[in-house]
């Protein structure tokens, strides 16, 4: 956002004249959307514990096999990592949300979580599936004008 205000400044400055009211509107617009965003990032990070205890409890109940003897999740030691990476997880949404980019969430976490999970014989599904269900939390929290 930064980079957006300097260069709509920097070009004015270049040229020797004040903002038009068009710029103006448009970086009105785009404090507006960077506010939505930080108050959704806001929420988030305030329900985070919630969205992955409940992520974490509906993916087990889904796949019951991830916990049981063997499993992927199976003792308190794979499970507490398992639950770390859905909270890393989620904690890059926040960061690629704040920073309206998704590159950062992908460049950052995904790619790097994805390579360890193969290389570990972690069931890409049930991360897809775990992921999926901080999003739907996520995206409720973020629709609820309420809270």
């Amino acid at each position: 956002m930064l980079d957006a205000f300097t260069r709509v400044i920097s070009q004015a400055d270049a040229r020797g004249t004040y903002l038009t009211n068009n710029q103006f509107d448009a970086l009105n617009n785009m404090v507006a959307e960077s506010n939505k965003r930080m108050d959704v990032v806001n929420r988030i990070t305030s329900n985070s514990s919630t969205i992955v205890a409940n992520a974490a409890r509906a993916l087990f109940a889904q796949q019951p096999q991830l916990i049981a003897p063997g499993g992927n999740a199976y003792t308190s030691r794979r499970m507490a990592a398992c639950l770390r990476d859905m909270e890393i997880i989620l904690r890059y949404v926040t960061y690629a949300m704040f920073a309206g980019d998704a590159s950062v969430l992908e460049d950052r976490c995904l790619n790097g979580l994805r390579e360890t999970y193969v290389a570990l014989g972690v069931p890409g599904a049930s991360v897809a599936e775990g992921v999926n269900k901080m999003k739907d939390a996520a995206i409720a929290i973020a629709n609820d004008r309420t809270g």
